[in-house]
């Protein structure tokens, strides 16, 4: 189990009262807050390694080269990747998102496919989707919630037909909070 004080103590931000309560901060997909051990890693690069990674055969290239594909290795034995090739670094939710949308949409979708979202995501998975309904006609649908604040399971297994090609959504809301979970 996670020591909530010690993770909150990692993100200075988070020490702050607002409105009298400690600073709860959800939008993610928006700009992430990063933790002194990242913010020290980041320092360090700037100050000693920054140079192009795989732009470059000079030392400091290199070197930044090195240490990109050592972060590529973390991130690939943290989620269990079977290869770093399946690790792509973003700047963000956003950037991912539009990346995904785009390409699954240019490689394995045609006019008529469909999309579900829920209509308690973040700009960052709605606006993709739009953009790609208009321009290739795919049908965007939205898994509504119930009046708990979680999506209808119901209404979400009814708009799954054939034509669904991809669901995306939020493991967590920015927009309400809620873990967004099957109980099934």
């Amino acid at each position: 189990m996670y020591d909530i004080a010690k993770v909150r103590a990692d993100f200075p931000i988070l020490s702050r009262t607002i409105y009298g309560k400690p600073l709860v901060y959800l939008d993610n997909a928006a700009t992430t807050q990063k933790p002194l051990c990242v913010l020290d890693a980041m320092r360090d690069e700037y100050l000693n390694v920054n140079a192009n990674v795989h732009r470059g055969i000079h030392w400091l290239s290199q070197q930044a080269t090195d240490l990109h594909e050592a972060a590529r290795e973390t991130v690939r034995k943290f989620i269990n990747a079977r290869s770093t090739a399946e690790i792509v670094f973003t700047r963000g939710t956003t950037e991912s998102l539009n990346l995904v949308a785009s390409s699954f949409c240019d490689g394995f979708m045609q006019e008529g496919d469909e999309v579900i979202v829920s209509n308690v995501e973040h700009h960052s998975n709605i606006v993709p989707w739009q953009i790609l309904a208009q321009r290739r006609g795919i049908v965007l649908k939205v898994i509504p919630i119930n009046e708990d604040g979680m999506f209808d399971m119901n209404a979400f297994e009814k708009l799954i037909t054939k034509r669904t090609k991809l669901v995306s959504v939020a493991h967590v809301s920015n927009v309400m909070g809620t873990i967004n979970l099957s109980e099934k």
